[in-house]
């Protein structure tokens, strides 16, 4: 695997769900090339197949037909065990709701991905990582003590500390005020940048989608477009359209 091989790669995947009113096409043959060190966010009308896309590219569930490469591995030729042992190893993820748990500190929430991997969480790296997401000093607080964003940080600071190849965030910044959520978005561009590592981003906002590199739009279950470079402005006028 060469080094500008991409981080993640659709190929023509398809996922339906069973309804009450029938077969549901949530994403209809999406073939997509996610570059490594880079940050992408994933827009598209209520039902475009966002939230789908991004948990058939995290291997959270399994497309009806196509391929979802990690690098040179192929996921659906992963069995349940190895595909949860890679994404332990290899992604992390994060939410709109912090999944913190509330009885431990932010140093503790920050070392479980490790403990649950059977690592010994070392010090040094954690106190890394807080330094990282700007909460230096607030290790011991308790989710209760911390305010959203920093809520916010410490799951990112989670996502980090096993050192991922991909990370997925899912509406990120969708419980946060604005001035809390540009703040945010701008530690998920650093990681990009800074480090090797790739970020895949669902949101609805213009303004967060606005921090990364590439805009992907879906619509119908398909790739409907892409902006790069693009302001908050220009990323919400193609929405619009997307939407009539």
């Amino acid at each position: 695997m060469t080094s500008d091989a991409p981080a993640v790669v659709l190929d023509g995947v398809t996922k339906s769900y069973q309804s009450r009113a029938g077969q549901v096409a949530a994403l209809r043959g999406v073939t997509y090339a996610f570059p490594r060190s880079s940050f992408t966010a994933v827009m598209g009308p209520s039902g475009s197949g966002k939230s789908t896309l991004l948990q058939c590219a995290a291997g959270l569930d399994r497309p009806s037909s196509g391929r979802v490469l990690l690098g040179d591995t192929d996921l659906g030729r992963l069995d349940a065990v190895r595909l949860t042992e890679l994404r332990r190893a290899r992604m992390a993820f994060v939410f709109q709701a912090y999944n913190l748990l509330p009885a431990l500190s932010a140093t503790e929430n920050i070392a479980l991905p490790l403990l649950l991997a059977g690592t010994r969480p070392q010090r040094a790296r954690i106190e890394t990582v807080l330094r990282q997401v700007g909460l230096d000093g607030l290790g011991r607080r308790r989710p209760a003590e911390l305010s959203g964003g920093q809520q916010q940080r410490v799951a990112i600071a989670r996502a980090l500390v096993a050192e991922p190849e991909v990370l997925f965030a899912d509406e990120p910044t969708g419980a946060l005020d604005s001035g809390t959520s540009r703040q945010v978005m701008g530690l998920l561009r650093q990681v990009s940048e800074r480090s090797p590592r790739t970020v895949i981003m669902v949101t609805h906002d213009p303004t967060a989608a606005a921090f990364a590199d590439v805009v992907v739009f879906l619509r119908d279950g398909q790739v409907a477009g892409t902006l790069r470079g693009a302001n908050a402005g220009e990323i919400a006028t193609t929405m619009s359209r997307l939407e009539r």
